[in-house]
């Protein structure tokens, strides 16, 4: 059996961030942090006291955590993740481009071209076990973080790519990564288990 798409899997990507798709990703990174600074809901959507969890730093972990996997995705130079993020810059910039469309009449120009670190060997190791662990932990973690979480990544993806503030993200998550794995694995491989014995 032959399944024809409509449209090739290249198709459905972009190496490419427009104005539209920075601009939500933005407004995404913005609405989250607003929610968080006037306490989002926490207790008080739950009954509880009014403000819930304002300004508790534990509430922005999964968003970040999102963001920081939204750009190892995008370091990556290929595989289900390059494609994924790809797919993922796509569709932001798709939607912001049709949302300014309509707003203003004006199509969104690009903004940034794929040119973000990459990642070596090692980093590759390290979202590799990143990868390993959310699968793992994937029916423990909370639906709200879940939400968080995916939220994050979807901006990681349109904010990695960005220039200015935003490629500082990418130029330190990345090479982290890849100094993470390549410390980890050095580590691992020439440790003396004489000296810990």
């Amino acid at each position: 059996m032959t399944v024809t798409l409509a449209v090739g899997i290249g198709d459905m990507t972009s190496a490419t961030v427009s104005t539209a798709g920075l601009v939500l990703g933005m407004g995404l990174f913005a609405v989250e942090h607003l929610t968080w600074w006037r306490g989002g809901g926490g207790a008080a959507a739950a009954g509880g006291a009014p403000g819930g969890k304002a300004k508790d730093p534990k509430e922005l972990l999964p968003f970040w955590s999102g963001i920081t996997f939204g750009t190892l995705m995008v370091g990556c130079p290929a595989g289900i993740l390059g494609y994924l993020a790809g797919f993922l810059r796509w569709g932001g910039n798709g939607l912001g481009g049709v949302l300014q469309s309509w707003l203003t009449g004006q199509s969104a120009p690009t903004i940034a071209t794929a040119a973000p670190p990459r990642l070596d060997g090692y980093g590759a190791v390290v979202v590799f076990v990143a990868v390993i662990v959310l699968w793992l932990m994937r029916k423990k973690i909370a639906k709200a973080s879940k939400s968080r979480f995916k939220k994050g990544v979807f901006v990681g993806v349109l904010l990695a790519l960005g220039t200015g503030i935003f490629a500082v993200i990418g130029d330190l998550v990345v090479p982290g990564a890849n100094s993470l794995g390549a410390w980890a694995l050095t580590t691992l491989t020439t440790v003396d288990l004489g000296s810990l014995v």
